[in-house]
């Protein structure tokens, strides 16, 4: 639903780095506008990025190693964040990882990833607080296997941010039934179930483990998330 932009490359001091609403004004105003702020980097082997857009307060603490921290305050109108760590580019890959996560509101604990030709926008839930997707999801089928069980939906996103700009772009979503915090997600059997009900995908851009907290309506979000991955 939130959407980063590559704007640095650069080498970030473990558990300094933070992102609040409003940090580096004059990139958010080059590339999503005057409320909005976005930075990627790597470290240690892994790919960290940070989005926010709106009021709030939007805290993403890149930490060491595999490990990052956020807690976070939107605000009414347009008010949302989306940050974490993965791999750049994406695919194919055993996400093993724990922590904690207490979300109040509009909110997703997924990997999230981007593919490009096509450009799809992708979420593999494993928990969440309100659903509350600002497009209509479509509920394409189910699937279980060892990792648990998993609902399938689409929606299409129209004239918003994506990492080749503004543009009409799908989203896939499989969206865990029983709801954890910790464990495995093998992101290559969420492909294949979803080549299998037409849902293409192109080649890989970035995949992280993400937190995102954002306002949908009258409905805002707070809340407080640690991650490590391995």
């Amino acid at each position: 639903m939130l959407s980063s932009f590559i704007l640095a490359v650069v080498t970030l001091i473990p558990g300094v780095f933070t992102a609040p609403s409003g940090f580096l004004p004059q990139l958010g105003d080059l590339f999503h506008g005057s409320n909005s702020n976005a930075i990627q980097a790597r470290q240690g082997g892994y790919f960290w990025s940070s989005w926010s857009e709106g009021g709030g307060t939007f805290r993403c603490n890149n930490g060491g190693g595999s490990s990052y921290s956020v807690t976070w305050q939107s605000s009414s109108g347009s008010s949302g964040f989306v940050c974490g760590k993965g791999w750049s580019p994406g695919g194919n890959r055993a996400v093993k990882y724990s922590g904690t996560y207490a979300p109040n509101g509009p909110s997703y604990l997924a990997v999230y990833g981007w593919t490009r030709n096509p450009l799809i926008e992708y979420y593999i839930m494993d928990a969440h607080g309100d659903l509350l997707p600002n497009e209509p999801w479509t509920e394409k089928g189910n699937f279980t296997f060892e990792e648990g069980t998993y609902t399938v939906y689409t929606s299409t996103r129209v004239n918003k941010p994506s990492i080749v700009g503004t543009t009409t772009f799908q989203q896939y979503w499989s969206v865990r039934t029983e709801q954890r915090v910790g464990g495995t997600i093998t992101t290559g059997k969420h492909y294949d179930e979803w080549a299998k009900l037409g849902m293409r995908l192109g080649g890989h851009d970035y995949m992280i483990l993400a937190t995102e907290g954002y306002t949908s309506g009258s409905h805002t979000s707070n809340g407080t998330s640690s991650i490590t991955l391995g």
